[in-house]
């Protein structure tokens, strides 16, 4: 049995900078001068909530991905991708933060992570069915 320690410390790694951003939230509040549980007002508050919130709709087709692909494949290429969409997710936010337009190239590489883990898993999954049966 594998241990997938490596997917293990991705997936830490990946809820901590999930918490990075709502760190970020909260001081984006202070600096503003909004409090919760108001949302909007501040371009910049509302580019952090959405780029939280946006980490947050994306981390369960990721996690997901990340620990089907380990098992099915194989922990340390899970693991790099893994890294590879926490890069994508701290791109993301940055340049959400400092301007919405600059946020597609962190989209599009946490995409690519997400789509290579889930679709490789899955195909995995489906041979696995076909050649050796349930």
């Amino acid at each position: 049995m594998q241990p997938h320690s490596y997917v293990a410390l991705v997936t830490v790694a990946a809820l901590l900078v999930y918490v990075w951003m709502g760190i970020r939230v909260g001081q984006a509040r202070a600096k503003c001068g909004i409090a919760a549980p108001a949302m909007s007002g501040d371009p910049i508050l509302e580019r952090h909530i959405r780029a939280h919130y946006n980490t947050l709709e994306w981390l369960p087709p990721f996690l997901a991905g990340l620990w089907l692909f380990a098992i099915y494949w194989n922990d340390l290429v899970a693991a790099a991708l893994g890294v590879v969409w926490i890069v994508g997710r701290i791109l993301y936010a940055l340049g959400y933060v400092a301007d919405p337009k600059k946020r597609e190239a962190g989209f599009l590489i946490q995409l690519a992570a997400t789509a290579v883990l889930l679709f490789g898993a899955a195909g995995r999954i489906v041979w696995t069915l076909a050649t050796v049966g349930a």
